[in-house]
């Protein structure tokens, strides 16, 4: 992760002020408020805000006056209920926001979960930063042959090698030539005097996708929770993946109780449909099922096998 001196020291002068509060604040996630998460090789996610805790989501599900008016395991028995029943309202209570530097090609995926409210950096009104970014070695995969969208085998020795060269070359050609278009350098300065320069919204469409942008992004914490659910898949695309994981963690030290009962119904249970339920039943009463007498496709078939595979 790249950080100027101005924005260490914006960021120190923010964490070294305290406000008295009536509202309700949680200790563990004010611990890294303001603090940025390293993520890739540039990237980076900050908790900025955030309104709300467990016991908002309790009180809004009982419609209650204030908090700590049951017992902390009868608020996490209640949270738990709401999760597995899908009683979603609740966790709408709770906001949060973040302040994400990511790859350009990352935001356009992210951008897709529209649930949420962004503002990104504009780099019709200033100049984007030279910071690209470049996959590690254990990331650089070929195509894979059964998945469309997926990675499959390593590109090893001078394929790999090859790559990364084309991959700073472009970004870095492209950055000179951005700079030539502008006529001018990141800190506003121009380069030739005796030229104009293009215009800042037209020339940053030669840039690569691979170079970083930046955005506030505000969200509820049910919406979070799906985006989560999807991104911090192991089958999301790893450079969204690795972003997730670090907006989990700062669920997990936000709503501990909410992230448990995530992790026990949506990340570690699974939906089965009419006929996959069907299909167990009859497995749990002793009768032999193959995937011609489930009535489930090839693919569904498959899918539930992988859920009912014994673990290790």
């Amino acid at each position: 992760m790249t950080m100027t001196p101005e924005q260490a020291a914006e960021i120190a002068a923010l964490r070294s002020q305290s406000q008295p509060t009536r509202r309700a604040t949680v200790p563990a996630l004010e611990e890294i408020l303001y603090e940025p998460l390293s993520v890739l090789d540039h990237g980076f996610v900050r908790v900025i805000d955030y309104m709300g805790d467990d016991s908002a989501v309790v009180q809004a599900a009982r419609v209650s006056y204030g908090r700590g008016t049951k017992k902390v395991s009868e608020d996490r028995g209640l949270i738990n209920y709401l999760m597995r029943h899908r009683h979603t309202t609740p966790f709408e209570m709770c906001e949060i926001k973040y302040h994400v530097k990511l790859p350009i090609f990352v935001a356009r995926q992210w951008i897709r979960h529209r649930t949420a409210n962004v503002n990104e950096y504009s780099a019709r009104y200033s100049i984007l930063d030279n910071e690209f970014y470049i996959p590690a070695p254990d990331q650089l995969a070929a195509q894979s042959s059964s998945n469309r969208q997926g990675r499959g085998d390593l590109l090893t020795g001078a394929e790999a090698a090859r790559v990364l060269d084309l991959l700073k070359r472009d970004a870095m050609q492209s950055y000179a030539s951005y700079e030539e278009m502008l006529n001018e350098r990141p800190d506003g300065s121009k380069r030739d005097e005796n030229r104009e320069g293009l215009a800042r919204e037209l020339a940053r469409m030669n840039l690569t996708l691979n170079f970083y942008t930046q955005w506030y992004w505000k969200t509820d914490l049910l919406n979070l929770l799906h985006f989560l659910s999807l991104r911090a898949d192991s089958h999301a695309q790893y450079e969204i993946r690795v972003y997730a994981e670090a907006m989990l963690d700062t669920v997990k030290r936000w709503v501990p109780a909410c992230y448990d009962a995530f992790m026990e119904y949506r990340v570690g249970g699974a939906s089965l449909s009419a006929t996959a339920l069907k299909a167990v039943r009859r497995m749990l009463a002793g009768e032999t099922v193959d995937q011609a007498s489930s009535g489930l496709s090839a693919r569904e078939w498959r899918e539930l096998m992988a859920v009912l595979k014994p673990e290790g």
